[in-house]
This record gives structure tokens, sequence and C-alpha cells, in this order.
């Protein structure tokens, strides 16, 4: 079993600092810069229970700032936000806010119109770089799962 302080410096390389997402918070003296920072977008409609459980893991998990409720924010208002202020921390010099977005990853939990509106936005954004996008599917109306033929009768678990 993994020890405690395995876990935090893993965690660490997927940790954003507050003020990157807040223009009115102060710089902060970051030492490590993340190999893999990541934001999450989750849909808690989605997947009964499973959204909203995986909102309160992921919030654990990492900055709280860097955790969203699609119910609460918007993933245009939040990446609008973001990249204008990371833009400004570059011009600033921080050399943290640059890496961050040369590196970062999104997440997103929920179904395919979740997914798809992510996935929207970030197009929409025009980016010379736009980040990776990762989804985690839920809901029951999910056509990845069924596009890999695991369907409702969870063929992918044979005995």
């Amino acid at each position: 079993m993994e020890n405690s302080f395995e876990k935090n410096n893993m965690l660490k390389e997927f940790y954003i600092p507050t003020y990157i997402f807040m223009p009115e918070s102060s710089v902060e003296q970051v030492s490590h810069i993340p190999s893999c920072p990541v934001i999450v977008f989750i849909n808690t409609r989605s997947g009964g229970q499973l959204g909203h459980n995986l909102l309160i893991t992921y919030r654990k998990l990492l900055n709280h700032a860097q955790v969203f409720d699609l119910l609460d924010e918007t993933p245009d208002k939040v990446l609008h936000k973001l990249y204008n202020n990371v833009e400004r921390l570059k011009r600033d010099g921080d050399t943290l806010a640059s890496e961050i977005h040369r590196r970062l990853r999104l997440i997103v939990a929920g179904g395919d119109g979740t997914a798809g509106w992510l996935l929207g936005v970030v197009s929409d954004l025009k980016l010379v770089h736009p980040p990776p996008v990762a989804t985690v599917p839920l809901g029951t109306g999910n056509n990845l799962p069924y596009s890999f033929g695991w369907g409702q009768e969870k063929s992918w678990h044979r005995s």
C-alpha cells in the first residue's frame, strides 16, 4: 500500500494553485511545476449519484478551485477566465502560468452531451495548442461504452 508521502507527491503533479484561476488572488511562490495539471468538469446529474460522488472525490484529491460542478459553473466562463488570467500572468513573467498553459489537461465527467459541450467550448476558444480532453463516461445514454461493445449486458465482463 502506498504511503501518504508518495500519494501526496503523486497528486502534486496534477495540482494548480488557486491564483491561476482567480485574477484577484495574490501570486503564490510555488517551487514545483506540475507535470500534468488538470481541470475537472463534472455533470453531477449524470450517472445517478456517481457524478456527485466523483465531485467529492476530485475535490478531496485536488485543489477545490480546479474542480467544477457544471450545474454551478459553465466551462466557457471557466476557461475564458482561466486563459485570460494565464495570459496576464505570462506577460508579467510568471513561469508557472506559462508551464500550466503548456501542460494543461481537461477531464470531463458526464454523458455524451456533456463531453460534446466541453469539446465545443475548447474548439470555440481557437487555441493554437488546445489541451487534451479525457472523458469519464457517465449516464445511461452514453454512446462510448456501446461503441466498444459494452452495452447493457456488460459483455466486457465475461467469466
